[in-house]
């Protein structure tokens, strides 16, 4: 019967076995396809190993130009999956996702590509994302209370790993690996347009959705041509300071990100307005709820941007 009959896809695929997380940024995003990939339409099939969890688990990831999706989980024996897990070594800490290994690749070729028995393949059923709706956030005129305002750095900055460390605990920031219990008093509301949220703590207007995902360069360029057609009715829109973009993470998950549900979680990872030192550009990941960084020479994220509200600080 075979793997992907068995998944309900075209029984005519094939597993590309050389592919890997690692190298899907530049296949799928940054050059949008073109060194391999000749129609949006095109998927493309490999395994890999989640570990961002408990437990890690072997999966089949759908892939595509702007496109992924985890189209089923693969029980394959515990140990065999930890043993590649363990194989990687020393790796940072926003580095939870692998290629498979040689004992794991076997085992799939003899148990799973060609299986008549749908026991150890668990599908994932794609959840589509539903437009934004309301915001469910009050109007701006409808906060009744004193709010205490709160200053965060903006612009462009060079940040250390220690530097972020001590920014996310002088701001009480929410980061899920280096101050898992901060607690940013965020006081979001809805400007009614449909469009953008206010957060009368920083006096930060944000976009509810954001753009999608591109290379360092071409965000920068979408940018101008947001303030250019003057997004919202405003053309001063830009990056985020890493504070800024981590005063919306929040502690529990909505919608399978830590954020507000007002926003739209199309955008799982951010740019900010910062570099690494010594080198790299840092992000802000809702999904996995912690700043990142990535040393790519094409580095390519999401965008979300903001601007101040003057009228409100």
């Amino acid at each position: 019967m075979g793997l992907f009959t068995l998944l309900n896809l075209q029984s005519d695929q094939v597993i590309d076995w050389e592919m890997c997380p690692e190298y899907t940024f530049g296949t799928f995003e940054s050059w949008g396809g073109k060194e391999r990939i000749r129609s949006k339409n095109e998927r493309i099939y490999y395994f890999f190993i989640d570990d961002w969890g408990d437990v890690p688990r072997l999966c089949l990831m759908e892939r595509g130009i702007k496109h992924a999706r985890v189209v089923a989980e693969i029980l394959a024996p515990e140990d065999m999956v930890q043993r590649c897990v363990d194989g990687q070594g020393k790796v940072a800490l926003y580095e939870r996702s692998y290629g498979i290994n040689d004992e794991l690749k076997s085992w799939l070729k003899a148990n799973i590509i060609e299986a008549t028995d749908s026991s150890r393949i668990i599908p994932v059923q794609e959840q589509k994302q539903q437009g934004l709706g309301e915001s469910g956030l009050p109007g701006v005129d409808e906060v009744q209370t004193q709010v205490q305002t709160i200053t965060l750095p903006a612009g462009p900055a060079e940040l250390s790993e220690e530097d972020v460390v001590t920014l996310v605990q002088k701001y009480n920031l929410v980061d899920h690996e280096r101050n898992p219990t901060g607690d940013f008093p965020n006081v979001l509301v809805d400007n009614g347009d449909g469009a953008t949220v206010t957060d009368l703590v920083t006096g930060l207007m944000w976009q509810r959705e954001g753009l999608d995902i591109m290379s360092h360069r071409s965000m920068r360029k979408a940018l101008e041509k947001l303030n250019n057609d003057g997004f919202a009715g405003h053309n001063d829109w830009r990056f985020p300071s890493m504070a800024e973009a981590l005063s919306l993470m929040e502690r529990q998950k909505n919608k399978d990100q830590y954020l507000h549900p007002c926003f739209s979680t199309e955008q799982p990872f951010i740019f900010v307005d910062a570099v690494r030192k010594p080198g790299g550009y840092w992000f802000v990941d809702y999904k996995h709820g912690r700043a990142f960084w990535s040393s790519g020479t094409i580095p390519g994220g999401f965008g979300r941007f903001c601007r101040l509200d003057r009228g409100r600080k």
